[in-house]
């Protein structure tokens, strides 16, 4: 596996965990103090219909990943107007509005399923980031998680994005990229490799993509952002990666992909022909692929941030 890192435009501080041993497995023993990670939810998957205890394990799949923090941009301790989109519970635009209480936070999402009680500071709207943004004011902070098959036109999102930010001020996005990878050969006869291809391709027949997150940096470039940084993390499926922070990790992802697997799969690969019993033979196929540790698969996770420059081109 090569640098995740490398390459215009990425941060080359994070080279990928795993190392090759002579065995072909993965030996990966590095410190946590090594790695920066976040808590944040898990990669962009469908939502598991109301599902609190599957956004709950996202959410700290992604805090978790770069040291139960919520963002890895630099941004001030209170920027003034921050904005989530795509704010789902709201589960982080609250944990930021705690964190920064002198910063206004809106959460916005198409479904209002938002908690009633919330921190003064911290309020949500119920909007489509694909239509017109019609905010009165620019944004210091703009973020975004799990949106990889939110949008039909991310990028044109990510040029809205850049319209209602203010100079100087950063947009963050966090984000998983399908097919998984596997260290070694792929084991291409199993149920969970055969779930990621049938997946991707069932969602590319619903006209979404679970591949947007590898053109973010280009999205983050075309729409006028500067200074972007591009960090990538790993989730290993089971316990097999060496290192508590690993397996802390792959603990997390693995609850949240067995709580969500079969609302998942329900939603995407009946458009290949499945029916919901055969789908859901399947995933009880796929969920021993998830606990078996020697199926050595992980997801990449994207973590990329921009700033609007300070004087306009």
């Amino acid at each position: 596996m090569a640098d995740a890192s490398s390459g215009a435009g990425h941060d080359n501080g994070y080279a990928t965990p795993f190392s090759f041993a002579s065995s072909r497995t993965a030996s990966v023993d590095q410190d946590m103090s090594q790695l920066s990670w976040g808590s944040g939810s898990a990669p962009s998957l469908p939502s598991v219909d109301d599902d609190s205890q599957t956004t709950d394990l996202q959410h700290q799949l992604f805090t978790l990943a770069i040291g139960n923090k919520l963002n890895i941009a630099p941004i001030p301790d209170n920027p003034r107007r921050v904005l989530d989109i795509a704010t789902g519970t709201g589960i982080w635009a609250i944990e930021f509005a705690i964190q920064h209480p002198e910063s206004e936070v809106l959460g916005t999402d198409l479904s209002p399923i938002q908690p009633q009680y919330v921190p003064e500071n911290c309020k949500f709207e119920i909007d489509d980031a694909e239509d017109e943004w019609t905010f009165n004011e620019p944004f210091d902070f703009i973020h975004g998680r799990a949106l990889m098959s939110c949008f039909n036109d991310p990028a044109a999102v990510v040029r809205q994005a850049f319209e209602n930010t203010a100079p100087g001020g950063m947009i963050e996005f966090q984000d998983a990229l399908f097919p998984m990878n596997y260290i070694g050969d792929p084991p291409t006869e199993s149920a969970l490799y055969r779930w990621n291809e049938m997946m991707v391709e069932g969602v590319s027949r619903l006209g979404r993509s679970w591949s947007n997150v590898q053109n973010y940096n280009r999205y983050f470039q075309e729409a006028g952002f500067e200074n972007i940084v591009e960090k990538r993390f790993y989730w290993p499926t089971s316990p097999w990666a060496k290192g508590r922070y690993f397996k802390t990790v792959a603990a997390y992802f693995q609850e949240d992909m067995l709580v969500g697997l079969e609302g998942m799969s329900l939603k995407v690969l009946g458009v290949l022909g499945m029916t919901p019993d055969q789908i859901r033979e399947f995933v009880e196929e796929v969920k021993n692929d998830f606990r078996n540790t020697n199926i050595h698969a992980y997801l990449t996770v994207t973590y990329i941030y921009g700033q609007k420059p300070l004087r306009p081109f």
